[in-house]
C-alpha cells in the first residue's frame, strides 16, 4: 500500500508557521503520540477542524495512525453534532468546543509544541471496512449524517495528480485559507505538503485586512478561492493593488461568472501570475479538471481538461458529465451500517450537464437537479443566473425556483430595473413575466464552503 502520509514525510522542505504566535515547526514536532490512546483495531475518529496549527497537528497525526477518520467543521452547531455523533459512535472525538460529552472521557496527548485533549469512549467498536480511510461531508452539507467515503488510494493519486499541473515547488510560501473538512481545502494541504515548501495556518477571513497584511510579511505565493472569494476580492479592491510575491492563484468549487474571471485573467496577466481554473467534487476527492493557465483566455467559459490519469465522458442519453479515474469515491455513507462497506463506481456520475468541445475542453451546462418546470417549461436555472450576471456585469446574484411555480431572483443590489430583466429573460428564453419575481438580500445565504446556499433562499423568501 502506497500511503499518503509517506509522500508527506518524505518532503524535507516542509514547514508549518503558527500565524498566532509566528513560530516555525518542521512535520516532526508536530506529530502527537496517537499510540498513547492504546486503540485496539481501526476506530472511528471524528475530528472537529480549524485551519489552526493545532488542527493541522491533529489531522496529520491520525493520518499517520492508519485510522478511518471523519472530517467536521468545529463550527457547525452543538446539535448538529450531537446527531451525528449519536448516529456514528466515534470512538475519538476532537472538539476544542466542548469540555465535556456524555460516556466519553477526556485524555491528553503532547508533544513539546503542542497540547491537546481528545473525547474517548472505549466501549464502541464500529465496523469500518478496510478501504475507508477518510469521510467528508458533501458540499454545504456539514451537519448531515452524508458522509462520502474516501480511500488511501483515492487521496493520494489525486493529490499526485494536482503536483502534476500546479507549479508546486519548495519555495512555496501557501496560506490555508479554506475548511480542512472541505475538499478543496484538504488538497491545498496534501498538495502543499507533498512537493511545496511552507504552510501557513491559523490565518484571520481572507475578507479581512489582516489576511492581506499575513500575505505582506510571510510572502504568500499562491491563493486558493471560491467564487464568493473572488466575488468578494474584486469588490474590496484585490485587482488595484500589486503583490510581488504571488506566482499563482486558484479556483474552484463552482463557477466564477465571466465577467468577473475576465478581469482577474487580465490582472493576472499584466502581473505574470498564473490562474488556474478548476473543476471537482467531494466525490472526487476534489479534483476532476482543469484549464491549464496558458489556454484560460480562449477556454474562459470552460472547466478543462482531465486531470492525470482521469477521463470525462458525455452520456449520449442525458449530456451528464461522467468521470472515471483513481480518485472516485466508494459511496456515501448515511448511518453507521454503511461504513461496512465499500462499493466501486464506475463513472462517477457528476450530476452535471455538460458538452465538449472541438479542442477536447469540457463545458458545464448546468445541474441536472437545477432543472425546474414552470408553466409546463422545463428551465436550466444556472443559464438565466448566469445570462443576468453577465447582463448586469454583477455577480452577487443567485436564481432558484420556488415550488415550480416560479423562478426567484434573489440579489444584493439597491435597485434594478425589474422589467428589463424580466424582457431580458422573455427574449432569450420565452420565460413570461408572471413567472419571474425578485427579492433583496442583505446578504445572500451561503453554506459552509462559502457556495451559494439556495435552499436558504427559498425557505427565507417562503417565510416571508
Amino acid at each position: 500500500m502506497d500511503y499518503i502520509f509517506d509522500h508527506i514525510s518524505s518532503n524535507k522542505s516542509l514547514k508549518f508557521i503558527d500565524v498566532k504566535t509566528n513560530s516555525i515547526y518542521k512535520l516532526n514536532e508536530l506529530l502527537l503520540p496517537t499510540e498513547e490512546l492504546a486503540l485496539k483495531g481501526r476506530q472511528l475518529i471524528f475530528l472537529y477542524l480549524s485551519t489552526s496549527l493545532e488542527s493541522v497537528a491533529v489531522y496529520l497525526s491520525f493520518l499517520a495512525s492508519k485510522h478511518p477518520v471523519v472530517l467536521l467543521n468545529n463550527g457547525i452547531g452543538a446539535i448538529l453534532k450531537q446527531n451525528l455523533e449519536k448516529e456514528y459512535k466515534p470512538s475519538i472525538i476532537y472538539d476544542v468546543n466542548r469540555n465535556e460529552i456524555i460516556n466519553y472521557s477526556l485524555k491528553e496527548i503532547k508533544n513539546k509544541a503542542i497540547n491537546i485533549s481528545v473525547f474517548i469512549n472505549d466501549n464502541s467498536s464500529i465496523l469500518v471496512h478496510e478501504t475507508i480511510r477518510l469521510l467528508l461531508s458533501t458540499s454545504g452539507t456539514t451537519g448531515s449524517p452524508k458522509l462520502v467515503k474516501l480511500s488511501e488510494h483515492n487521496i493520494l493519486q489525486n493529490a499526485l495528480s494536482i503536483c502534476d499541473y500546479l507549479p508546486i515547488n519548495k519555495k512555496d510560501i501557501v496560506p490555508l485559507n479554506l475548511p480542512l473538512n472541505y475538499s478543496y481545502g484538504l488538497s491545498v494541504l496534501h498538495s502543499n505538503a507533498i512537493k511545496g515548501g511552507t504552510i501557513v495556518c491559523g490565518l484571520p477571513d481572507i475578507l479581512t485586512k489582516d489576511f492581506w497584511r499575513c500575505l505582506d510579511v510571510y510572502k504568500f505565493t499562491s491563493i486558493a478561492g471560491v467564487p464568493f472569494i473572488y466575488e468578494m476580492l474584486n469588490r474590496i479592491g484585490f485587482l488595484k493593488k500589486h503583490y510581488p510575491s504571488l506566482k499563482y492563484i486558484s479556483q474552484a468549487g463552482g463557477n466564477l461568472s465571466e465577467n468577473i474571471k475576465m478581469q482577474f485573467i487580465d490582472y493576472c496577466r499584466e502581473n505574470n501570475i498564473e490562474f488556474f481554473v478548476m473543476y471537482g467534487q467531494t466525490e472526487a476527492t476534489a479534483r476532476i479538471s482543469y484549464v491549464p493557465s496558458d489556454r484560460l483566455v480562449e477556454k474562459v467559459k470552460s472547466i478543462g481538461i482531465p486531470i492525470n490519469n482521469g477521463k470525462m465522458i458525455i452520456d449520449a442519453e442525458t449530456e451528464e458529465l461522467l468521470y472515471s479515474g483513481p480518485n472516485v469515491f466508494g459511496g456515501y455513507a448515511k448511518k453507521k451500517e454503511d461504513l461496512k462497506f465499500w462499493e466501486t463506481i464506475n463513472p462517477l456520475k457528476t450530476g452535471d450537464l455538460a458538452f465538449k468541445d472541438e479542442d477536447g475542453f469540457y463545458h458545464i451546462k448546468g445541474r441536472l437537479k437545477r432543472m425546474v418546470k414552470v408553466f409546463g417549461n422545463r428551465v436550466n436555472l444556472d443559464e438565466i443566473e448566469a445570462l443576468l450576471k453577465s447582463s448586469l456585469d454583477m455577480s452577487l446574484l443567485a436564481c432558484t425556483g420556488i415550488n415550480d411555480k416560479f423562478i426567484l431572483v434573489a440579489h444584493c443590489e439597491d435597485a434594478l430595473n425589474e422589467s428589463q430583466l424580466k424582457k431580458t429573460i422573455f427574449e432569450t428564453y420565452k420565460i413570461q413575466g408572471p413567472a419571474i419575481k425578485f427579492k433583496r438580500f442583505d446578504k445572500l445565504p451561503k453554506t459552509k464552503n462559502e457556495k451559494i446556499d439556495y435552499k436558504k433562499i427559498a425557505e427565507e423568501y417562503l417565510e416571508n
